[in-house]
């Protein structure tokens, strides 16, 4: 018997790829989801090694300097749009039903239809390079007036903003769903105070797209009027001020590509400690101010613009150390005389907890307007939000992987081969963006394809270039490890680690209803935790 899905409908297992652009079970969407997201990753970080390649040197080698507009353009269009927001929804698509005891995704046709649109958003924003003009030049932020039709010509970049159009509507609509799902489909005993670690961190990711990406929808259209019709914007910001819709999005987005893969780490220290997670109520209260915390600092992004009060949004970014440091002391005291595993997730857990806090105490220096003022538009800038998002979401993205994906496939990966892939990444993160703290500090302006020899630039390009490759040396280990799992097919188990939540309690890969017997009882945010401490 399967589980029923929306409006009635029963999903039914579907086989080829066709069926499963047209399943509404919530594991064939999210796992859908997810891989579409990856590839997009795959796509956007070609981009980045032509760059760290063409920068690796003075003088240009690779690409003119339009063409590497295009493709800062489109790298960091892609990393936010195409595939850190939608994998980030995707692990709550495939993850949150199961978390919480439910048969099915809440409105799954609807996220369906979200699936579909960041593909259809991805190709159209892509297709720009097919173009006489090429694609998109004008950043992932798209500055007016220097996105308007005279400065930024040609179809590319408007194929650009519908690209985002789709994908950040698409992303509305998933969020809906899991909110939905979380809030309606919940298990019988499974309270709001009950839910798991992970499906708290996306109640907040939920909340935050709700809240902050219709301002982008809002934004995109707005220019895509400007550059269509003219008269939407005048004089030095505008009728409506752009800057302040898409920082009001460009902030909140931050954490909601980061929030879920806290969850995942939250999980997998919790599951290698031997311990449920610690502190538990005031982690939740954390994760709601830090989520109200990122809708008030949009405005230290323009701390140069002189269009902000910046003492005000100096003090609300500087405010986001007391969530954080809440996390962080929930996530040591979890471990703290545990039973640790260094197991590939908990390596990557612990990975994410160090990159972070560079990326965090850059955040709270470049929350200071005078210091901000030094380092403005320089890669001191780039080198932060790297730590932030590669150090962050990407390592947690691979704790999360490796964590969950012997439930999602029935098969285990390679341990030998995820401990070479943790610490090629670790290597290769730290020797990629760390010298860019110090080219920033130095004066090193981003966004440009070419530098004077006389600047003393080359040597530290050289090494983040040399880092860089590193990075892809580590993504072919992993990408091996995927197919050597998938190849030789090794069971899993329904429970291989010792899990806590309910996920563990059904078959790896689960069925199309997800749990066919009866749930264990739910007095807890870990249940299968408290079976093993009532049995022990």
């Amino acid at each position: 018997m399967t589980a029923v899905g929306a409006a009635g409908v029963r999903p039914r297992p579907r086989r080829g790829w066709l069926g499963t652009l047209a399943s509404t079970d919530h594991k064939a969407l999210g796992a859908g989801l997810f891989t579409t997201a990856f590839g997009f990753f795959l796509a956007a970080g070609v981009l980045a090694l032509l760059m760290r390649f063409e920068l690796a040197r003075p003088r240009l080698q690779l690409m003119t300097l339009h063409g590497y507009d295009e493709l800062f353009t489109l790298h960091g269009s892609t990393m936010f749009y195409l595939f850190a927001t939608p994998v980030a929804l995707a692990s709550g698509v495939y993850l949150v039903p199961l978390q919480i005891g439910a048969a099915r995704l809440r409105w799954a046709r609807v996220a369906l239809a979200g699936w579909w649109m960041v593909i259809a958003g991805g190709l159209i924003m892509w297709m720009g390079f097919l173009t006489a003009q090429g694609a998109a030049d004008v950043g992932w932020y798209s500055y007016w007036p220097l996105s308007d039709m005279p400065n930024s010509p040609g179809i590319g970049t408007d194929y650009w903003i519908v690209g985002i159009l789709l994908a950040a509507s698409a992303a509305i609509l998933i969020a809906a769903c899991v909110l939905a799902t979380i809030v309606t489909l919940r298990a019988p005993g499974m309270t709001m105070l009950r839910l798991p670690v992970f499906t708290w961190t996306m109640v907040v990711t939920c909340l935050m797209v709700l809240t902050a990406f219709p301002a982008l929808v809002v934004a995109m259209g707005l220019l895509l009027a400007q550059r269509q019709l003219g008269g939407v914007f005048s004089g030095a910001s505008g009728a409506f001020d752009y800057q302040h819709l898409f920082w009001f999005f460009g902030h909140p987005v931050v954490y909601v590509v980061f929030f879920p893969f806290v969850g995942a780490i939250a999980e997998a220290i919790a599951i290698f400690s031997g311990r449920r997670w610690f502190g538990y109520r005031p982690f939740v209260l954390s994760l709601l101010l830090f989520a109200a915390l990122s809708m008030s600092v949009w405005g230290h992004h323009m701390f140069t613009t002189s269009a902000v009060e910046n003492r005000y949004f100096s003090l609300t970014s500087t405010a986001l150390l007391v969530p954080a440091g809440i996390e962080y002391f929930d996530a040591l005291a979890t471990m703290w005389r545990g039973r640790i595993r260094f197991a590939t997730p908990l390596l990557f857990a612990l990975g994410f907890l160090v990159l972070f806090v560079i990326g965090g105490t850059t955040g709270i220096f470049v929350g200071s307007p005078p210091l901000d003022y030094h380092v403005t538009d320089s890669y001191f800038i780039v080198a932060h939000f790297h730590y932030t998002l590669f150090g962050g979401s990407v390592m947690g993205l691979f704790a999360a992987v490796y964590l969950w994906w012997p439930k999602v496939t029935g098969t285990l990966l390679s341990e030998r081969l995820g401990r070479w892939h943790f610490w090629l990444t670790m290597v290769g993160m730290n020797v990629t963006f760390f010298p860019l703290f110090f080219l920033g500090w130095e004066g090193m302006p981003r966004r440009v394809a070419d530098y004077p020899r006389s600047s003393g630039w080359e040597t530290l390009n050289a090494v983040s270039s040399a880092g860089s490759a590193l990075l892809l040396i580590s993504l072919l280990v992993f990408l091996l490890n995927v197919a050597r799992s998938l190849r030789r097919r090794v069971p899993a188990g329904p429970d291989p680690w010792g899990g806590q939540t309910l996920e563990w309690a059904t078959s790896s890969p689960p069925p199309p209803e997800n749990f066919p017997a009866p749930l264990p009882p739910v007095r807890s945010f870990a249940p299968l935790q408290d079976l093993r401490e009532a049995a022990s």
